[in-house]
């Protein structure tokens, strides 16, 4: 299709449009103390602030720019001139920025946009005394044969032209002064992605071919096919502002080969996951997640799996300006082994309401009874419990009646207890404000001819003995030991513990927190775990451990006459680590459901453990028949029988980044036959 027609020029001011949203969120992040940048503010009416999410995924994008613009400086320091090619730059602030911090000696900056973005750039310069003075010599030219406008100084140019058109581009920077053999920093931050591939593979072409001593630096998406990539595509496709490049070079490797066979001679292209845990220093990122409240870590995650950084070379001077990852990273490389049994077959709930929920808690109350309390949908906070129960005809959200004291939290946990009902404890209002606080649930089933509600009670538990702080994102386990009923509590994190190890007893009979001794090799510190009744003690696997990294280790909690014993269960081979995913005990086998992991070509599956042997199987979920995206973390699943054949998942999903809230809209169930019949 022509670049002019009327069509693809209505597409390009959907893009256009897209850098002002970027340099709102840009502006947020600074303000914040992200990173330091006192020029944004001038290019946006007013500072508004974002989510923490936001605000962390346009910190990383800056700081991975950054880090490759400081690069390419240490590379060619001994360069007499040395330029920088920034492609649909925006309202970018780079040039001002690098000249407050006297980083520009011998450094020229070219910036192109389209000539409409080009024209409003250089009326907020002309009109704010600010950006002007970091100019002192600059002028407005105008082209009248390219139609293109632009500013032009001598470390400083600014130019109005479509970046598709080869010829025109050439000509127009030839005359704004840029030099084709001098080292050449280009820059593309989520611009080539928006034109159709076969202009963004000209353009990576032509910059290999007309800059010999180059480093080019490309900021965009990858991933397109899992649950977080189809919603992020059809957040871009409302927009009229499709993301191609994706599509044929869907992941580091592909975007890897893709700059090689354009000419360029060396490449080296990561996701932002390994640039955030391997490049950056560890003081860093514990003082950028000190800077908000956060709780969103599995779309923090997601969107960092979803982009990539990538600088490719062309140029014995410019190869030094790659970059480099440590010998060893600290996230390695983990994508599942795929067991060659057939994959298990997710389907909706048969008949099931619409429950649009992320951190839930469930429990069995009856055979066919669920009861749902907490969790965070579309209109905020849930404040009402819920009871899904299985009729002749499929599963019902119950009329609910709610009495006592009022529950309204996120990632609590909700423990089924003997004789019925179910013990909550802890969760969170926000960030700031978690709970420590036990209730217990009882309920009335009602009376099903007379369609009367179901009667639920919630009660503070007044307890004694030393319990622990207020938490949340941890888990409870009832253990039964001497005759004697407990709620195991461990781990989690609190405001200001990013994440816990310590573990407690709570003895139901006697409402007391009790001091048990336990020995053995005690699991790191951890939180979005999972912990299963099991041998007479529990079994705990994953989590989010220490400085945000998932865990992908079991560890089984063995009673004994005198106390309990910690022992580590060594699988073999090593399970994809995982956190906010669910697990269930069936026949020995620890049945680990979804879960998120680093690496968006390691989404996890169903992961089977035998807990006898050690031995562990990753088998594909099928979820082909399911209608939407489903994302499967921050969600909550219970078995349906006893003897482990269905279970049901409940809820989930999360604020994808920038791209909107995608919640999972029904139930749905897995059937786990195929594990029961084979032996793992």
């Amino acid at each position: 299709m022509p670049i002019n027609s009327r069509r693809e020029q209505g597409k390009d001011v959907a893009v256009q449009g897209t850098n002002d949203s970027s340099v709102v969120s840009k502006v947020s992040a600074a303000a914040q103390g992200y990173f330091h940048d006192d020029f944004l503010k001038h290019f946006v009416c007013k500072v508004s602030r974002r989510a923490p999410l936001i605000n962390r995924g346009y910190y990383v994008r800056w700081k991975a720019v950054d880090h490759c613009v400081k690069w390419f400086f240490h590379a060619t320091k001994s360069c007499s001139r040395r330029q920088i090619l920034s492609l649909g730059a925006g309202f970018d602030s780079l040039y001002f920025r690098l000249h407050a911090e006297g980083g520009l000696g011998g450094v020229t900056v070219f910036e192109v946009d389209f000539p409409e973005v080009a024209r409003r750039k250089a009326a907020l310069i002309n009109s704010n005394t600010c950006l002007k003075d970091a100019l002192p010599d600059w002028e407005t030219v105008s082209n009248q044969q390219t139609n293109a406008v632009f500013i032009r100084s001598d470390h400083y140019n600014l130019i109005g032209v479509d970046v598709r058109k080869e010829q025109e581009v050439e000509v127009t920077l030839s005359g704004a002064g840029l030099q084709w053999d001098a080292p050449t920093l280009v820059l593309s931050e989520v611009v080539l992605t928006y034109m159709e591939t076969q202009w963004s593979d000209a353009v990576i072409g032509w910059a290999a071919k007309l800059l010999p001593q180059s480093v080019f630096v490309m900021y965009e998406q990858i991933h397109p096919d899992d649950p977080f990539g189809r919603v992020m595509q059809n957040h871009f496709l409302k927009l009229n502002s499709t993301i191609h490049a994706l599509k044929q070079y869907p992941d580091t490797v592909a975007q890897t080969q893709r700059f090689i066979q354009k000419g360029w001679e060396e490449c080296v292209c990561l996701d932002m996951n390994q640039f955030y845990f391997d490049l950056l220093l560890e003081d860093e990122r514990q003082r950028v997640e000190g800077l908000e409240p956060f709780d969103e870590f599995e779309e923090w995650n997601q969107k960092c799996s979803h982009y990539f950084i990538l600088t490719a070379s062309k140029g014995s001077v410019t190869n030094q300006a790659l970059l480099t990852l440590p010998k060893v990273s600290s996230i390695p490389h983990m994508t599942p082994q795929w067991s060659e049994r057939p994959p298990l077959v997710i389907q909706a709930m048969c008949g099931s309401p619409s429950i649009e929920a992320v951190g839930m808690a469930s429990a069995v109350l009856a055979p066919g009874i669920i009861l749902l309390t907490g969790g965070c949908g579309r209109s905020g906070r849930d404040t009402a419990a819920r009871v899904l129960i299985k009729e002749k005809d499929g599963w019902k959200c119950a009329c609910v009646e709610a009495h006592g004291d009022k529950v309204v939290s996120l990632y609590q946990t909700l423990t089924s207890i003997p004789g019925g009902g179910a013990v909550l404890f802890g969760g969170r209002t926000s960030p700031l404000s978690p709970t420590g606080s036990v209730v217990c649930v009882t309920f009335d089933p009602g009376n099903e001819q007379s369609q009367s509600a179901v009667q639920l009670s919630f009660k503070n538990m007044v307890c004694t003995g030393t319990g622990p702080k207020p938490r949340w994102r941890h888990t409870s386990t009832l253990i039964s030991y001497k005759d004697k009923t407990f709620l195991f509590v461990f781990g989690g994190r609190t405001e200001k513990d990013p994440v816990l190890g310590d573990a407690h007893f709570l003895c139901l009979e006697d409402k007391h927190w009790t001091e048990m001794t336990v020995v053995g090799a005690v699991p790191e510190a951890r939180h979005s775990h999972s912990a299963c009744p099991y041998g007479g003690g529990l079994v705990i696997f994953g989590g989010l451990g220490k400085g945000g990294r998932p865990l992908g280790d079991a560890f089984y909690l063995r009673p004994t006459s005198s106390d309990f014993c910690w022992e580590t269960k060594n699988l073999h081979p090593p399970p994809v680590p995982r956190y906010s995913h669910s697990a269930n005990v069936i026949n020995e086998k620890l049945v680990v459901v979804g879960g998120v992991w680093l690496q968006a070509d390691g989404v996890p599956g169903v992961a089977v453990i035998n807990l006898s042997t050690g031995s562990c199987v990753e088998i594909q979920l099928d979820t082909s028949s399911v209608p939407w995206p489903l994302m499967l973390h921050s969600f909550c699943s219970e078995l349906l029988d006893f003897e482990g054949s269905e279970m049901v998942l409940i809820g989930g999903g999360g604020n994808c980044f920038s791209f909107g809230t995608h919640l999972n809209l029904h139930p749905v169930t897995v059937d786990l036959r195929p594990i029961l019949c084979y032996p793992y």
